[in-house]
């Protein structure tokens, strides 16, 4: 245990030793390829590296050990930030979302539960099963009793009774909340 402690000692004796002939050549180098505080960073990163591996600290070559060290953990972070600045710049060269003002979602729901109400209550349950309950046509089929292809032709009849009414509907905005419900790639 004595031992242990002793080999303790004289490994923070030779790192303290290490860190005040070196630090400021190390900063220095930082310095030179970075800005001053990624340069504090670099510096403080090194001696943190060289605290943890400090078996493999070369006792006559200190200096181009945390050299290496230092340039290595530079590029790591010129490659992070280069991988950062590209990230910026896709997400700046996406178009922003347009807030939705939540009153037209609010008109728009009265109005399609007013169109889906309109509906014969066979249309109506069809309508409800696939898109609210979101139930796959064989399943909404076996709900109601029917088979898959009368569920399918119930759907379909049911889509283009709400679209028939939502045109006829005096609403400017009135296949608006009805769009999905009615859109080609549903009605499979």
């Amino acid at each position: 245990m004595a031992s242990d402690d002793h080999e303790m000692t004289d490994d923070r004796a030779y790192f303290e030793s290490l860190y005040r002939e070196h630090y400021p050549a190390v900063l220095r180098f930082a310095a030179r390829r970075t800005d001053p505080q990624s340069a504090r960073d670099i510096t403080a990163e090194t001696f943190l590296a060289a605290w943890r591996r400090l078996e493999t600290v070369p006792r006559t070559k200190e200096l181009a050990w945390l050299y290496t060290v230092a340039r290595n953990m530079l590029i790591h972070e010129l490659r992070g930030n280069a991988r950062r600045s590209r990230l910026t710049d896709r997400l700046r060269a996406q178009p922003m979302p347009q807030p939705n003002d939540p009153a037209d979602t609010v008109v728009d729901r009265l109005h399609a539960q007013r169109l889906l109400e309109a509906l014969p209550a066979k249309d109506r349950e069809a309508l409800q099963l696939v898109e609210w309950e979101h139930l796959d046509i064989s399943t909404a089929a076996q709900v109601v009793g029917c088979t898959a292809a009368t569920f399918r032709v119930r759907l379909h009849r049911a889509r283009r009774r709400l679209l028939a009414a939502a045109e006829h509907s005096t609403d400017d905005a009135a296949d608006t909340p009805v769009r999905h419900l009615t859109a080609e790639e549903a009605l499979s």
